[in-house]
């Protein structure tokens, strides 16, 4: 985003003019530009209003009310902390006793606003000049938060007690960005990150949940989070950061409230040693941040459920387990999968909406959808098919989902 996307709102009259316009929706758009137009605001300042009205009200998922006196760019924005999350990394600090923290690559600001708003005094360090402006209109609410326009790794840490760090892990090209994965690669790399642990300092790290384990430090908690069941970070902490006892974690956050899953070793392959038993009873889909932080097989020692592969992370016991980590189904019927099989059993019982999920196969359920779906006359009732493999044989497991009524308790 250019700097003249955001300048004109960074006078009286434009944040005058921002602050009045109501809810924004996208069918009123045009009009409201036209009307605005008419009034005598420049184009510019029209364009630029209109399009923060835009990203205030996508903002809200993950800053609330707080968007509201926020300005944002769009990738910022796309790659921003949720604030609920940021307030989870805030809290290892003040848990630590820190009180002063650099936010280094801080993006818009969302953990530097956490921070701030526990009394921490907040240095946050952001490259690109268009956000670094963004997040100083972000943080002005907090006199003991100052923003500063540089690279990470050119900032003067002396009398900083901890830092925290959200590396750029896109690439940005002519034809758009490209997702990294080489944690090296990252702006700036982990070995940057691990350079400055080894200093003593108290460190924590958003990282992309999909980091390999063998990447991560050997001095290092890992915490994998999910949200409403999509995974969305996985974080490291480093020093007083760190919990004693617990190199990896999965952090389930939703409306059901928060529960974790912890590990005091490192994750090893070979100890995965959970017996595969039969696809009869239950079945369990575990969370995402169970299966990134590498906790199937501790979640199902916990449950007394036992997996139906070992290569597939899908659990089963005879009798029902409630647990947050887990989402829970009853199985109905067992079937080898069968394409002409599984259509005419979709026309036979009048299904006419198909929730297909899978593991283990390279089926793709949108177009299986499509295939048993058409010509089945489109039923009233609807059906849950999860696709697997148990060794070399493909199955489709008729299941119905189970609500949990109490929650397994955490680890």
């Amino acid at each position: 985003m250019p700097t003249d996307a955001i300048s004109p709102l960074l006078t009286l009259v434009g944040w005058e003019l921002l602050s009045s316009l109501g809810p924004y929706k996208d069918a009123d758009s045009l009009k409201l530009n036209e009307s605005l137009r008419k009034a005598g605001h420049p184009p510019e300042l029209v364009a630029a209003a209109l399009t923060q009205a835009r990203l205030r009200a996508k903002a809200e998922a993950k800053f609330g009310e707080f968007a509201r006196q926020m300005l944002f760019t769009p990738a910022g924005l796309e790659q921003a902390t949720r604030l609920s999350i940021a307030a989870l990394h805030a809290q290892r600090f003040t848990t630590a006793g820190i009180t002063s923290v650099a936010d280094l690559g801080c993006g818009l600001g969302a953990d530097s606003l956490a921070m701030a708003s526990l009394d921490i005094s907040v240095t946050a360090v952001e490259m690109d000049e268009v956000t670094a402006a963004c997040t100083t209109v972000n943080l002005m609410p907090f006199p003991h938060a100052t923003v500063v326009c540089a690279k990470a790794e050119d900032v003067d840490l002396s009398g900083i007690e901890g830092v925290w760090l959200d590396p750029a892990r896109r690439t940005t090209s002519s034809s758009g960005t490209t997702r990294l994965f080489d944690p090296e690669a990252f702006s700036p790399p982990l070995s940057f990150v691990e350079a400055l642990a080894d200093k003593g300092l108290a460190i924590g790290v958003k990282m992309g949940p999909g980091i390999p384990h063998e990447a991560v430090p050997d001095t290092a908690e890992a915490q994998w989070i999910s949200v409403n069941g999509d995974v969305v970070e996985a974080a490291l902490y480093f020093n007083a950061l760190a919990r004693p006892g617990i190199r990896r974690a999965a952090l389930v956050t939703g409306v059901q409230g928060m529960y974790e899953l912890t590990s005091s070793i490192a994750y090893d392959p070979a100890a995965q040693n959970v017996e595969p038993g039969p696809l009869s009873g239950y079945l369990y889909e575990p969370d995402g941040a169970v299966i990134r932080a590498g906790l199937v097989a501790d979640l199902a020692r916990s449950m007394g459920a036992h997996l139906v592969d070992e290569h597939i992370a899908y659990l089963c016991s005879d009798e029902p387990v409630d647990t947050p980590f887990a989402r829970r189904y009853k199985i109905l019927e067992v079937k080898p999968f069968n394409v002409k099989a599984l259509k005419a059993w979709v026309k036979a019982n009048r299904i006419g909406v198909l929730d297909i999920k899978k593991r283990g196969i390279s089926t793709t359920p949108e177009e299986l959808r499509r295939q048993l779906l058409t010509g089945s006359g489109k039923g009233p009732n609807k059906a849950t098919l999860v696709l697997t493999r148990i060794g070399d044989e493909r199955v489709a497991v008729v299941v119905e989902p189970h609500s949990p009524v109490q929650p397994h308790r955490a680890l």
